[in-house]
């Protein structure tokens, strides 16, 4: 899974004046590595003035489309969204990773499910994915989607959504909420806060109903949408989040240089990936696992370095390790020994990380 593929891009399609979808052709003896499930996502890899980049991002095609296509949102400063915006053109090539991630639930065609979704900007991506694909692979389900952005002209896929609207008139209800556009109803006007969700949900959707909710937007709109829905007396395990980008720990950091300063301990690391070992040693409180391992040529797989993606996910066989943030493993993962290896610092003498049992 950790392997990159180059593959072809075959459409590049304008969605909003900062955001493009980029549709893959997938080689047919690559294709039962590139099926997906909804709500996953494709880390990609290029070059940009000499320096390798990676980034993830979330398939916004329903597993139906017959195509694998992602969104990709120009953010401040982002040099591969803004490449991805202006330089990528059919025909041009990308590194591809196999498709990857677990927002989502398995689908049952016999199941008279009700679901909710919370998106804000770009974090709608994943959302259509499995809003299409849940529509149609459950005919007895519905799904409410409650949608903020600035304006009607900068939401993401807007006009699929209504015509998924028009298609499941009696399944899909639609709330679209905007910051700097006035709408008639009152409570549809602003951002998506916890106080927002409370009004809402007390007033047309009955939260210990749902059999899933999914979250996708802002780290502090995502936790203020899981805070409403667990006040509301939704269970954990039904409340499903994914983030884009989460905010660093500069304090944990910090802590980190004091302490090897004081302790400069060092730790043996072996990193088992794609059946080799690798073995090295490891002042301790300084690099990651991850890019410790990386900068003895290990190769380990990596997107985002925040704690977000899983794409980095192995498992702890041997020793202990501290990890700093988890935005991406699951609580029974985490117990079973799994680690984010770009948040993981070693604690004990000796860590054996196997990245192949996933």
């Amino acid at each position: 899974m950790s392997q990159f593929h180059r593959l072809t891009i075959k459409d590049v399609r304008s969605e909003t004046r900062d955001a493009v979808s980029i549709a893959f052709d997938i080689p047919r003896h690559l294709q039962a590595q590139f099926h997906f499930t909804q709500g996953q996502h494709l880390v990609l890899r290029t070059e940009l003035e000499g320096e390798q980049v990676r980034r993830s991002y979330s398939i916004c095609s329903g597993v139906n489309d017959g195509e694998l296509r992602i969104a990709v949102k120009r953010v401040s400063g982002g040099r591969f969204s803004a490449f991805a915006n202006e330089q990528l053109k059919p025909g041009q090539s990308l590194d591809v990773m196999p498709p990857a991630g677990r927002f989502h639930v398995e689908l049952d065609p016999a199941r008279h499910g009700h679901y909710l979704a919370v998106a804000a900007g770009s974090g709608i991506t994943p959302i259509l994915s499995i809003i299409k694909s849940t529509l149609e692979g459950e005919p007895l389900s519905r799904f409410t989607l409650l949608y903020g952005n600035r304006s009607s002209a900068s939401a993401l896929f807007r006009e699929q959504l209504e015509d998924l609207k028009n298609l499941y008139l009696q399944r899909l209800n639609l709330v679209f909420v905007f910051s700097r556009e006035q709408q008639d109803i009152d409570l549809y006007n602003g951002r998506i806060t916890q106080d927002k969700c409370q009004q809402l949900f007390s007033r047309w959707l009955d939260v210990q109903k749902l059999d899933a909710a999914f979250i996708c937007g802002p780290q502090a709109m995502t936790e203020s949408v899981r805070d409403s829905l667990k006040a509301a007396g939704m269970g954990a395990e039904r409340i499903h989040f994914e983030l884009f980008h989460a905010a660093g720990d500069s304090q944990k950091r910090q802590a980190r240089e004091a302490a090897r300063a004081q302790d400069p301990q060092v730790s043996q690391i072996t990193v088992i990936s794609d059946g080799r070992a690798l073995a090295f040693d490891l002042p301790r409180n300084s690099l990651s696992l991850l890019d410790a391992g990386n900068a003895q040529g290990a190769e380990l797989p990596y997107s985002c370095k925040a704690g977000v993606c899983s794409t980095c996910k192995c498992k702890v066989v041997e020793g202990e390790v501290e990890m700093d943030s988890n935005h991406a493993l699951e609580d029974y993962e985490v117990a079973a020994g799994y680690v984010l290896a770009c948040q993981s610092f070693p604690v004990s003498d000796k860590v054996v990380l196997d990245f192949d049992q996933l």
